[in-house]
């Protein structure tokens, strides 16, 4: 891969691979648990070509590789293949990059005009049956999970209205039902949002579209047993601005943010917005849930400005990632109560990639695991993926304020976001499983995939599996149980 701007978001560990491969019979350190039987799907954005624009998001805009880790009677394999999108078949045919800023269509070269944009490299989704890969800038496509085949865009069988889904579904553990969101669901820069339900078989039942406050980055959202909450944060789009070639989102520190709040099962006529505090940025929630008394909390990676560094670039804000007092924050509203007040607790350390069991989801919950950065390092941590450095601390968080537990990486390693891999005994928290790199030189790397007890972390992996091939950092990952595998959709 050459020919790629001497830029951070293509050095290092961001360095462009644009390799497919089958590695099987991977090595393994320890033993793998009997319960990891099953595939890691992991989104990994991977530019196939140069950019022809000055860079802009870049790690974002890579073009969607999905990356399945599959475990199964104590081995374990890695295969890696891109998303056959639209936009990449495209750009393979003419042999170079023809798109060009990051979700601004008017920068595109003309052969692509109103050709789909999507690059489906943020999160693959298991459901009924079906992988799909998504990105919130479109719909998304559906992969085999065997094959890793790119079967199509999707759009539930014609069900689907909005132009855009979000990568960042929430599964009613209970029900078995996913609830869905898209912003921008009318078209670009528009105010719009799709909120839908799916059943447990796959079937798009109900969508229903309402206006935000304003054009917002809405990256992810949350459910409690009986409502459906719609965070909004001031990162907005305008579309004149993108006429005029801008950049899709510019950060205001001095606008509010919102929550809304409806009813899960109701009509969007009886959604109510909270006013929260003016210019904070979140793009990843832990979980929310009501509790005795109905008051709703809502659990999420909350900082004082937008953590992508483009963005705050391009908004003119100069504030260091340091600078950006990231927080586990609760926002506490009370859905009865008369007026728009959010109350907010520090819960946690700043860091992101929150995970719960899936068995809590919307629920109370008594324990969670975040990344974060070890306050004691002596030196800068790994760079790479799209904020431009890598959490190099994983922490599990006791909800009912016991003493967390932390695994701190030496010097030059990092880790991806972890999943989780539920166990069978309920007195067992299960497994977590991550891709750990450790730097070995300016663009070499080194890479395993970690399987760590989710209940005592600070333990360390109780198995390695070692990957002999660079990898650049993941977005998002989802663990598929090979039960689930054995009942794939038509």
């Amino acid at each position: 891969m050459s020919g790629f701007p001497q830029h951070p978001n293509y050095l290092g560990l961001n360095r462009p691979l644009g390799e497919e491969y089958d590695l099987r019979d991977l090595p393994v350190e320890g033993a793998l648990p009997a319960e990891v039987e099953g595939t890691f799907f992991r989104a990994v954005p991977d530019p196939a070509f140069p950019p022809f624009l000055e860079d802009a998001g870049a790690v974002l805009s890579g073009d969607g590789m999905i990356s399945a880790i599959r475990f199964g009677g104590g081995r374990a394999s890695v295969h890696m293949r891109y998303v056959n999108t639209a936009r990449h078949l495209a750009e393979v045919k003419a042999g170079q990059t023809l798109f060009g800023k990051y979700r601004n269509p008017f920068t595109d070269r003309p052969e692509v005009e109103c050709l789909d944009r999507t690059v489906a490299n943020t999160t693959p989704v298991w459901h009924a049956g079906r992988l799909l890969m998504t990105k919130e800038d479109g719909r998304p496509y559906r992969v085999h999970p065997a094959t890793l085949e790119t079967l199509g865009s999707y759009d539930f069988g014609g069900a689907l209205k909005s132009e855009t889904m979000t990568a960042h579904v929430r599964i009613d553990p209970e029900t078995g039902e996913l609830f869905f969101f898209g912003y921008e669901a009318s078209g670009l820069a528009s105010r719009t949002i799709a909120y839908g339900i799916v059943d447990k078989q796959g079937k798009l039942v109900r969508e229903q579209w309402f206006d935000a406050p304003y054009c917002a980055m809405m990256h992810d959202f949350t459910i409690t047993q009986n409502y459906a909450l719609f965070p909004i944060y001031p990162t907005t789009c305008d579309l004149e601005r993108l006429k005029d070639g801008g950049e899709h989102w510019i950060h205001h520190q001095d606008l509010d943010s919102w929550l809304g709040v409806m009813p899960r099962y109701g009509e969007v006529s009886e959604l109510r917005w909270f006013r929260g505090p003016k210019g904070v940025s979140c793009y990843h929630m832990m979980n929310a849930f009501e509790d005795e008394q109905g008051l709703i909390h809502f659990d999420q990676c909350l900082s004082d400005s937008n953590a992508f560094p483009f963005i705050r670039e391009a908004s003119g804000i100069p504030l260091q990632q340091w600078e950006l007092n990231g927080r586990l924050a609760r926002w506490t509203v009370d859905p009865k109560a008369e007026g728009d007040t959010i109350t907010e607790a520090v819960i946690g350390p700043p860091g992101d990639f929150p995970v719960i069991p899936a068995a809590r989801q919307g629920r109370r919950y008594d324990h969670g695991w975040m990344l974060t950065m070890n306050p004691e390092r002596r030196g800068p941590p790994v760079s790479g993926g799209p904020v431009g450095a890598m959490f190099d601390m994983l922490m599990r968080l006791d909800m009912r304020g016991g003493p967390p537990q932390a695994l701190v990486l030496p010097m030059g390693s990092c880790f991806n976001e972890p999943v989780h891999v539920p166990a069978r005994d309920p007195a067992h928290e299960g497994w977590l499983l991550a891709v750990v790199s450790t730097q070995a030189g300016p663009d070499s790397f080194s890479h395993e995939c970690w399987v760590i007890d989710a209940g005592n972390v600070a333990a360390g992996a109780v198995a390695k599996v070692a990957i002999p091939r660079n990898l650049r950092p993941q977005v998002h990952g989802w663990w598929v149980s090979a039960e689930q595998l054995a009942h794939v959709a038509e």
